[in-house]
């Protein structure tokens, strides 16, 4: 806690108690360097961050559910339970970052896409199939060619026209 007379970070705490609510605490602290006595409230973060879904509703972040879409993403693949926890802590700290308490499912997926693509292609094509929401095979087979490609799936070209590999290179790449 920062002295709101001199700036110091140190201070001592004189005595605490809880308000009469029992929805916050009262601290009188004490300055180290310049001994001068201030009042902090600590109370609960009642504000829950949100996730704003495709439709425009508006639900409270859940961990749970991330981890549970990159568990079946991963499955079977060489993917471990720390590489997908890291994953869910970035998407947690992107969330939190928010100066507005809330991020789009839309960003949320990009970024988890990015992650993924860097760790295992076939996790990534599995949770971009769902995110994504692929209406049939020529969307699914577009994404596929353009990661064997090498380019960012979200960057398609606008004719729509999917271009294939020639054979050689088709049987080379391997997922």
């Amino acid at each position: 806690m920062k002295c709101p007379y001199c700036g110091f970070t140190e201070d001592k705490v004189i005595d605490s108690r809880e308000s009469k609510d029992a929805d916050s605490i009262r601290r009188r602290r004490e300055c180290v360097r310049c001994h001068k006595r201030f009042t902090t409230y600590e109370r609960l973060d009642e504000i829950p961050y949100m996730v704003v879904k495709k439709d425009g509703r508006r639900e409270n972040f859940d961990r749970q559910k991330v981890l549970t879409g990159l568990l079946h993403s991963c499955q079977k693949r060489k993917v471990s339970v720390s590489q997908m926890q890291a994953i869910v802590d970035a998407v947690e700290a992107f969330v939190v970052d928010s100066s507005e308490r809330e991020r789009s499912t839309a960003s949320i997926g990009e970024l988890i896409m990015s992650q993924l693509k860097e760790i295992d292609t076939v996790a990534y094509i599995r949770f971009a199939s769902v995110y994504r929401d692929f209406k049939d095979v020529n969307e699914f087979k577009m994404e596929l060619e353009e990661l064997l490609r090498g380019k960012d799936p979200r960057h398609r070209r606008s004719s729509g026209a999917p271009t294939t590999q020639p054979a050689s290179q088709a049987s080379k790449t391997t997922l």
